[in-house]
């Protein structure tokens, strides 16, 4: 069974995936939110039929004196969306701090072109998400 990373952002979630193994995690996609969770939320649904996932695990933003934030607030409420509608899975959280930051360090390092920055930042960042999780945890 796979794990699933998401980093859920304002205007885009950046989805990754590990390999059957959880060994390594890879990014998926990036969903265009436009404001509405529906639209997330259908895709995941997709991709849960084309996978075997156990385990969401989404990136918990905290301030990085280690408080809640707006930010917090709203991915506490899709995290509570997710339980709601996919119970039977596991649901987890990962401490997310800087994780954009290395992700913009990861493109400026492979000379990405910045026109596609703004949409690979968000898998990218989902990627460091999930790799944390199966590090701590296996």
């Amino acid at each position: 069974m796979r794990k699933l990373g998401i980093d859920y952002g304002e205007a885009r979630v950046g989805i990754a995936i590990t390999d059957e193994l959880n060994i390594t995690a890879q990014g998926l996609e990036t969903i265009q939110r436009n404001n509405s969770d529906k639209i997330v939320l259908k895709r995941l649904d997709e991709i849960l039929e084309q996978y075997q996932i156990d385990t969401i695990v989404v990136g918990f933003p905290i301030t990085l004196k280690g408080t809640k934030s707006e930010r917090t607030i709203k991915t506490e409420q899709f995290i509570h969306k997710l339980k709601c509608k996919y119970n039977q899975l596991k649901i987890d959280t990962i401490d997310e701090r800087l994780t954009t930051v290395e992700a913009h360090k990861t493109m400026n390092f492979l000379n990405v072109n910045k026109n596609k920055k703004k949409n690979l930042v968000d898998t990218i960042s989902a990627v460091y998400i999930l790799e944390t999780y199966i590090n701590k945890k296996f």
